[in-house]
């Protein structure tokens, strides 16, 4: 009763007060969530990513293109990460991208998400989360779009598996400015390239100012594609581990449950 008279009492005198909306609170007061994903099933995530974060105590988000040759070559090596308590995340069977975009001449026409339907690609991404239960024996699952594209033929596909994911990331942006504005459909990430262990470390240090989250998605680290030095990714986790009561780390999933949930 009292929050609703201070409502009309600041309406009445035209905005000059106003009501502080309640900061998002995370588990045991920490100050912002971080998840750490890597994208696009990469040699360079098993070989250097994954033993770093086992080394810090730190958990991660992978997410897998189905097709990947590294996928059935090192099978035993991912199954292993999410018995450790890593997230494996659906990144399609065949991380097609729109060819249509500037700068896109790299896609190839069977990946070419102009030209498949909607509907098509749904059916594919069902199909890539049995094969993940498959391998982690999971039922709960996040996604990231390829590319950040949403449209499939030219239609938006996205709306189709809201149901299927806890969370979808689709596209990149800045540290979240606001925990209520966050659509859990439309998340967004911040995707380094050649960043500085100190750069990194500051988006950290910005959603703590904000009290929000920021979601790294990486590529290689310290070769492959879209990478990110081994150094500057080491310096970050070491951070992070030493943080970790201030930054709560953990998989993409579990801060999304948690979100969704409160």
């Amino acid at each position: 009763m009292q929050k609703i008279y201070l409502v009309l009492v600041c309406l009445w005198l035209a905005g000059a007060c106003s009501v502080a909306a309640k900061p998002f609170s995370w588990p045991n007061d920490a100050k912002a969530a971080v998840s750490l994903a890597y994208d696009d099933t990469l040699a360079s995530q098993l070989d250097v990513a994954l033993p770093a974060l086992n080394a810090q105590g730190l958990k991660a988000s992978f997410y897998l293109q189905l097709s990947s040759p590294l996928l059935t070559a090192r099978l035993s090596e991912w199954r292993a990460a999410a018995a450790q308590g890593h997230e494996l995340g659906n990144h399609t069977l065949f991380h097609q991208c729109s060819a249509s975009k500037p700068g896109r001449d790299w896609v190839a026409a069977e990946n070419n998400l102009d030209t498949i339907s909607a509907v098509q690609l749904v059916q594919q991404i069902r199909l890539a989360n049995s094969m993940l239960f498959v391998i982690d024996g999971k039922t709960e699952r996040t996604f990231t779009a390829p590319c950040g594209d949403e449209l499939a033929g030219g239609q938006p596909y996205l709306p189709l598996i809201y149901s299927d994911f806890v969370a979808i990331k689709a596209k990149t942006g800045p540290v979240v400015a606001d925990m209520a504005q966050l659509n859990v459909h439309a998340v967004e990430v911040v995707a380094p390239v050649g960043s500085s262990g100190a750069e990194l470390i500051a988006l950290v240090k910005q959603a703590g100012q904000y009290g929000t989250m920021v979601n790294f998605t990486f590529h290689g680290i310290g070769g492959d594609h879209l990478s990110v030095s081994t150094d500057a990714h080491a310096e970050l986790l070491a951070y992070l581990a030493a943080n970790r009561d201030t930054y709560w780390t953990d998989t993409f999933l579990n801060i999304m449950q948690y979100v969704t949930a409160n």
